[in-house]
């Protein structure tokens, strides 16, 4: 364990300061911390740039409610529609890059050099890899994708199990069940993984082995040079800023409406704008707090209980549900998956095109909106790890996970749906009515003790949703403050109060959620482009390295 550690109780990468030859040089206001007015480090123009530009978003956002709803539907629709061929693509090669490292030379550099050894053991390192595979996503969609997926989107093209009466179509059934569970497991599988693992890799090899400052530009050295502390690093910097704010957004904004979809099916409050802006807002105050005095006092041990929690719905859930069906789900899903992943993959002269642009495209760009977040977190704790090793574990370990969630959540309620076609609270809430944030409630009533599973599974959104929260603004802070781990506690303040503002203000326009997709795409797609040449520089990086 590394003696050095930040508040979060995660090994802080080695600074400037700590490494005796580097390759690079490393430019004096990188390294130092400087306060300005009202406690904040704002030497570093990503900090205006990025802060002033999300406070007049805000601004607009609540001005101009309708025109703004208007405007986010019409950029998600445009985005979605024109670039989903761009998405799925660069996707596919974030998959491919990854398998490459793996099978070459290069799989074989430590992380943190030659001598370097890890942090952490397996089973932790999986823990860690496996928290960072859960959260709002698995809460919210864990339901609602596997029976949408079967009954309504159709993935390539294959029909669904009901007939325009409702009835079912027996002929229908297996196939549907199995494309609903592997399309579910391609949008969170492999791909997404990728996408974070590049980002991870970036982070941990230009931080670790080269000492550059922990943010986003420090990846582009090895193309930039020295300009990367100039203006190039600032866009790329403040492109990152802009995707994790609005990536989080939608998260909390996701999370809000589960939170009062679960009060209202556990406590019958009502569903309403007012109730969710008072969600955020109330969770917005618990991630301050966290801010300001640490993890390691009051979230970290909620994430740990959460855990322990999430957990144990899981296990709930697949002993009183259909078990073997569930088993049996696990391995069809996962053997569909990889039968389909290819045709699902295709980014070109596809004719499920709804399927492609409203759900594919949107999680991929989300994924990417993510992946600073997600990717500085893993790499924070990866440390010692050889590449082949680093890729192989985070693209197969939080895999499977996502599988099995799915397979044990989504298979329970697929078979609530085929089992009382037109009569389960499901169908209900997904096919009939399309109402996401109580799909996960209506899978729970129709087991036992549902009223207890249902107050468990608030409370696990709702500190999912407050992890979420306080970390994401940690991330944003370190990128605003030139990649420091160690940033002004007022900087954090401020990050985490305006990602509260932006979800309810994308929320309160008349687009609702489709004003959350569309921010995410329309970030999504600039940070897409980062990240495709990102795997250029991390090649490079890689080569130079290995000849260590």
């Amino acid at each position: 364990m590394n003696d050095t550690m930040d508040d979060q109780g995660i090994p802080a990468p080695e600074g400037p300061a700590d490494i005796i030859e580097t390759d690079y040089e490393i430019g004096q206001d990188n390294i130092e911390t400087k306060i300005g007015p009202f406690g904040l480090d704002i030497h570093n123009p990503v900090f205006l740039i990025s802060g002033l530009t999300v406070i007049a978003f805000v601004f607009y956002a609540l001005a101009l409610p309708e025109q703004a709803g208007a405007a986010f539907t019409w950029l998600f629709d445009f985005a979605t529609k024109t670039f989903d061929w761009y998405f799925v693509g660069a996707a596919n090669i974030f998959v491919i890059f990854c398998l490459v490292l793996v099978v070459t030379p290069v799989g074989k550099v430590r992380l943190g050099g030659a001598d370097a050894t890890p942090d952490y053991g397996y089973p932790g390192w999986f823990a860690m890899l496996f928290a960072a595979g859960m959260g709002i996503g698995l809460m919210f969609f864990g339901v609602l994708e596997p029976v949408y997926h079967m009954a309504v989107s159709s993935p390539l093209g294959t029909p669904s199990p009901f007939a325009e009466d409702g009835s079912l179509i027996p002929e229908n059934v297996e196939a549907a069940k199995t494309m609903g569970l592997a399309a579910t497991i391609f949008h969170w599988g492999l791909h997404p993984w990728a996408i974070y693992a590049v980002m991870a890799l970036a982070l941990a090899l230009f931080s670790y082995n080269k000492g550059l400052p922990l943010t986003v530009r420090s990846a582009f050295y090895p193309l930039l040079g020295e300009r990367v502390w100039g203006w190039w690093g600032h866009i790329i910097d403040v492109i990152a800023v802009f995707a994790t704010l609005f990536g989080l957004a939608t998260s909390l904004g996701l999370g809000a409406q589960q939170v009062n979809a679960g009060f209202n099916h556990v406590f019958g409050l009502p569903i309403n704008a007012t109730a969710q802006v008072l969600i955020i807002s109330g969770i917005t105050a618990i991630a301050l707090i966290s801010v300001v005095r640490g993890l390691d006092g009051g979230v970290k041990l909620l994430s740990e209980i959460n855990m322990g929690l999430a957990a144990l719905l899981l296990v709930f859930v697949l002993i009183v549900g259909p078990t073997m069906l569930i088993f049996t789900d696990f391995f069809v899903g996962l053997g569909a998956y990889m039968k389909e992943l290819l045709p699902l993959s295709n980014p070109v002269g596809r004719e499920d095109t709804a399927f492609m642009q409203g759900w594919t495209s949107f999680y991929w760009a989300w994924w990417i909106s993510w992946s600073p977040f997600v990717g500085m977190f893993i790499a924070r704790v990866s440390r010692g790890r050889t590449v082949r090793e680093f890729i192989i574990c985070v693209l197969i370990i939080p895999s499977l996970v996502c599988v099995l969630w799915m397979a044990v959540f989504g298979g329970v309620a697929i078979d609530q749906v085929l089992s009382d076609p037109g009569g389960s609270a499901v169908q209900a809430q997904v096919i009939d009515s399309y109402n996401p944030p109580l799909s996960l409630f209506a899978m729970l009533e129709g087991l036992p003790l549902s009223s207890i599973t249902s107050t468990i599974a608030v409370i696990l959104v709702i500190v999912f949703f407050v992890t979420s929260s306080d970390s994401g603004s940690l991330v944003i802070d370190t990128i605003t403050a030139g990649g420091k781990v160690d940033a002004p506690v007022p900087q954090r303040v401020f990050w985490a109060v305006f990602e509260g503002a932006v979800a309810i203000v994308l929320l309160l326009s008349s687009g609702g959620l489709k004003s959350l997709q569309s921010m995410v795409i329309s970030t999504g797609l600039l940070f897409t482009l980062v990240l495709v040449v990102m795997c250029w520089s991390i090649w490079k990086g890689l080569k130079a390295e290995s000849r260590i």
